[in-house]
């Protein structure tokens, strides 16, 4: 068995379970939660909040936008460039296809570089700002580093990757997506699958009271 053979083979099937399974122990242990009764007669709708909170912080109210343009133009250059990279990415998509049967079309090799520089870009004035933003640095631990390098490194191998006659490039982007499988649900990198969760909690609750999320 070669090195890009065990890395896209029993390496990932165990990164990808673990990923699965321990993302899906961290969700369900949040729902479990709960929260207190709420004694008061109700206002409004929570079901209605629930969806108003996590829609209405897509766009963040004027004020805090004149502030935060830098993180805002960063968050959404960066996420919607790696979501455009993962899914419309010409070997993403061979990849899933091998594993499911689905396909569809693949960006264009020009795409893809757009994609990639926006994504490079909104990440690293992300990470600028961490320890720039006096507030961020505060609030930043070593695990908002570990994430976003990992994440950085998973990037960086994909594009050098593309270089296809090399089974060794791909191989060490294979073996750093397995670590960020691994990594991802014991990080703040589970916000990507918990931030609708916490979003609508509070939404549900001013909902409930009649109040506007």
């Amino acid at each position: 068995m070669t090195f890009l053979e065990f890395t896209e083979g029993p390496m990932f099937y165990f990164a990808a379970a673990l990923f699965v399974v321990a993302g899906l122990w961290r969700l369900v242990g949040i729902v479990r939660l709960g929260k207190k009764p709420d004694l008061a007669p109700a206002r409004g709708s929570a079901a209605t909040g629930f969806l108003k909170g996590n829609l209405r912080h897509f766009f963040p109210r004027g004020l805090f936008a004149q502030r935060t343009w830098m993180h805002l133009l960063g968050g959404y250059g960066f996420h919607l460039g790696l979501f455009v990279l993962f899914f419309f990415a010409a070997p993403h998509i061979a990849f899933i296809e091998k594993f499911t049967g689905l396909s569809w079309p693949a960006l264009p090799r020009w795409g893809f570089i757009i994609a990639a520089e926006i994504a490079f870009a909104g990440l690293i004035v992300l990470w600028v700002r961490r320890f720039s933003d006096p507030v961020m640095r505060l609030i930043s631990d070593w695990d908002d580093h570990v994430g976003t390098w990992l994440t950085f490194i998973v990037m960086l191998t994909g594009c050098l990757a593309l270089q296809e006659a090399h089974d060794s490039l791909r191989a060490i982007h294979m073996l750093s997506v397995n670590i960020w499988l691994i990594y991802f649900p014991f990080s703040r990198l589970m916000h990507a699958f918990t931030f609708f969760l916490s979003r609508g909690a509070t939404g549900a609750n001013y909902g409930r009271k009649g109040m506007n999320p």
